[in-house]
């Protein structure tokens, strides 16, 4: 089968396997070139989101920087006859292809990281392997159901108090426009911090402490973003922001617990804007992330999840030094570069000019698209588009 992109506002419904191979391929050699020495670097790496993004690359970097053994775990779907997987099931195919041919355990759970089953299934399976020393929550997605109430939670990205307006960016029209966003209703505020805040991540992390599943020193990690001015009314101040708030307050509760139990610790990493499927459908992000990138190409001073997890890595969790380097709220500052001031500076005075006439001069849009289309394995440079692809057994 030849495999082309399907694009849907802002997800593409097709996914190409060799394309994701070739990403990872990508991610691999940049983890190789920032080893983490011994005797920092962690042994066994818990993901829970592991197949795209930042979890997909933490996972990269566990294993090809760290040598360390991965349970990964996801919610991707598998190919049929005459539709392709997923991508993020490629991705986690290609993953442990190359795991088996490094001779490093990769460890595969394929479920709903928020139920009870999923939680059993990789409680059972870490306990064939050994404890955790690093635990990744990298969870993104627009419901949850809540295994102690059987209720299901839909998320919303909107703002708390008043109605939003600002420029956003159609991104299949190529079309720079006005968007407006009515305020969220209490509701709404609670059904999003129950998927997007800190609950799941706290059930994980007090039922891997019960199953003596965390070695002494654990470090556990959830990651987040807080955003520049331009976004703070619609992400930072909205239903998503106050989820994060949430998220936040959970790491300070669940870093007491750790010290307590297994002399471990918990933070937020707060990480760079980058293309993501979830970010691609933020009003406002993909016309922020756009300008960004060019601001940011010219400084020398970009990063995609790779980078970024690479330097998490190497530079905070197991650097040289004891002390982890955090904020005065305790979090780690992934996104240091992203907002420096001369960056956003560069960002607040490029913004009121952008439209749709000057979106390619202004910004790196088409790098944007590029990368969109990347993380579904379309627009890989190395990658023959027009070779016939076994959906079943891609490589």
């Amino acid at each position: 089968m030849i495999i082309k992109p399907r694009i849907k506002g802002f997800v593409c419904i097709t996914s190409h396997p060799t394309g994701c191979l070739e990403n990872i391929r990508d991610q691999i050699n940049h983890a190789k070139e920032n080893l983490i020495s011994e005797p920092k670097k962690p042994k066994r790496v818990l993901v829970i989101g592991a197949s795209t993004g930042y979890g997909l690359s933490s996972r990269v970097s566990a294993a090809f920087s760290a040598g360390a053994e991965t349970l990964g775990v996801y919610f991707e779907r598998p190919p049929k006859e005459d539709k392709p997987a997923s991508a993020g099931f490629y991705n986690s195919m290609a993953f442990q292809k190359f795991s088996r041919e490094a001779g490093i355990c990769a460890v595969d759970v394929n479920g709903d990281a928020f139920s009870q089953e999923c939680k059993d299934e990789v409680i059972k399976k870490a306990k064939e392997m050994g404890q955790f020393d690093l635990v990744i929550y990298s969870l993104a997605s627009p419901r949850r159901t809540d295994p102690t109430d059987g209720q299901t939670y839909r998320a919303c990205l909107k703002p708390i108090g008043s109605v939003y307006k600002n420029k956003t960016l159609d991104t299949d029209k190529k079309e720079v426009k006005e968007v407006v966003i009515n305020p969220a209703s209490e509701a709404e505020i609670e059904s999003t911090e129950k998927v997007m805040g800190g609950d799941d991540w706290t059930l994980w992390t007090k039922r891997l402490l019960e199953e003596d599943l965390l070695a002494q020193g654990c470090i556990n990690i959830a990651y987040s973003y807080i955003g520049p001015q331009v976004t703070q009314p619609i992400y930072r101040n909205g239903t998503i922001g106050r989820a994060k708030e949430h998220l936040e307050n959970c790491a300070h509760d669940l870093n007491v617990l750790l010290e307590s139990k297994v002399s471990g610790r918990s933070f937020v990493s707060v990480n760079k804007a980058v293309v993501t499927q979830a970010s691609s459908a933020i009003p406002v992000v993909p016309l922020y992330v756009s300008i960004l990138f060019k601001i940011m190409r010219q400084a020398g001073s970009h990063e995609g999840c790779i980078e970024q997890t690479a330097r998490l890595f190497s530079d905070f969790l197991f650097s040289d030094t004891d002390q982890i380097k955090v904020d005065a709220s305790g979090r780690i500052r992934l996104d240091d570069l992203e907002m420096k001031d001369d960056i956003q500076q560069e960002i607040i005075k490029l913004w009121p000019q952008v439209d749709s006439s000057n979106l390619n001069n202004l910004t790196a849009f088409e790098e944007y698209q590029t990368e969109f289309l990347k993380l579904f394995g379309f627009a890989h440079p190395r990658v023959n588009y027009l070779e016939d692809i076994d959906l079943q057994n891609p490589f």
